[in-house]
């Protein structure tokens, strides 16, 4: 009865893997090959792979198919005798030059692309990209916008149960748009630690150093949204820091630059408003839940031994000028990130306002935009 018992809990669990892996729409998951992708590039590095993997498979036959005849046709049972030499030049000679030749064969090819893969000059669209725990930051240098784009509030809450979640940490709030058929050259940084931001389908695989300035390019031919992830441990949240590139026409690419720059300018136009506390309450626990509630907790407990809470803390209940300037320029040697330069004015106001009135916090007062705009 016992062995009953345990034989159906290991058969149904063997049971649901062989059929996961054994499924059409899983094997199409695990692709064994590298990533064709939508770029000139892309297309240039995948024709170097398979040459080389092509090149390796002759030699593996070659060099395994003489190791098994030898073998089988120079044993010691069929009364084989072991040569007795000491040195051929001729042998020597050919170990020497067909190695070689194949070190030019893969060289050429090697070389030409990774010329092309370093070319980033003469591109139409410049964009700086910026890695910050755990985000990227993106400024268009040719058109002055920039954003911040994190992990998307319902891929975060999926965190518990995926299922049904389609693109599971792999969508975010701000995608970057890019046009197709024009050369974007883009330019990696970072705020803090390294990060490496990583396309597949764009071939771009390019590491974000603090305090140096690495650059690649991509040319996508299809439109399409294309995803990716850091591809450096950043920290404990490595794997929520997605990438999404959105690659439209050349007129979608202009209506989205005009949209971005009129939503800048009414963002800008807002840091001169006076806010109601309600208003600034709402928007500020909008902002808490995408930039803060990672660290501190929805519920502003924090992780205790690693990040603080807000409920009843010397900062949210103490000083506001305090409050401000930690928001503002992060603290140094701790995970506090400075948001000066990733949220807007009225974002840091409502936010301060709400963290000092929320969590069982009741100091009453609340932090104009305005307040923001003048200390920067």
């Amino acid at each position: 009865m016992i062995f009953k018992r345990l034989a159906g809990r290991v058969v149904a669990p063997v049971s649901a893997m062989l059929t996961m892996f054994f499924s059409a729409s899983a094997a199409a998951e695990y692709e064994l090959n590298m990533t064709q992708g939508v770029t000139p590039i892309s297309r240039e590095l995948y024709d170097l792979h398979m040459t080389v993997f092509w090149i390796c498979v002759v030699i593996g036959i070659l060099v395994f198919g003489a190791m098994a005849w030898s073998i089988l046709n120079h044993r010691k049972s069929k009364g084989a005798v072991a040569a007795d030499f000491h040195e051929s030049t001729t042998v020597e000679i050919l170990w020497t030059l067909i190695p070689l030749a194949v070190l030019i064969a893969v060289a050429v090819p090697a070389t030409g692309t990774l010329l092309d893969l370093e070319d980033t000059s003469k591109a139409d669209v410049n964009i700086q990209v910026n890695g910050i725990q755990w985000k990227w930051k993106y400024k268009y240098l040719d058109e002055d916008i920039e954003f911040v784009s994190a992990l998307s509030e319902t891929s975060r809450n999926a965190v518990k149960d995926p299922t049904g979640v389609e693109n599971y940490l792999l969508d975010v709030d701000n995608p970057i748009v890019v046009p197709i058929n024009k050369k974007i050259r883009f330019l990696f940084t970072s705020d803090d630690v390294i990060h490496a931001w990583w396309v597949p389908e764009l071939a771009v695989k390019q590491d974000a150093v603090p305090g140096f300035i690495n650059d690649s390019w991509a040319l996508i031919e299809k439109p399409g949204v294309y995803r990716g992830q850091c591809a450096e441990l950043c920290g404990k949240d490595h794997g929520f820091m997605p990438i999404v590139v959105n690659a439209v026409s050349e007129d979608d690419y202009q209506k989205w630059v005009l949209a971005k720059k009129d939503e800048a300018a009414a963002v800008a136009a807002s840091s001169s408003q006076e806010w109601t506390q309600t208003d600034l309450m709402a928007k500020g626990q909008e902002v808490y839940n995408k930039a803060c509630a990672a660290c501190h907790q929805p519920t502003g407990t924090g992780i205790p031994g690693v990040f603080p809470g807000l409920a009843g803390s010397p900062i949210a209940t103490g000083d506001v000028k305090d409050h401000i300037n930690i928001v503002m320029n992060g603290k140094t040697g701790t995970s506090m990130s400075a948001f000066k330069g990733q949220l807007s004015d009225v974002d840091i106001a409502a936010v301060i306002t709400f963290e000092r009135n929320s969590f069982g916090n009741t100091v009453g007062d609340m932090v104009q935009p305005s307040t923001i705009k003048n200390l920067r």
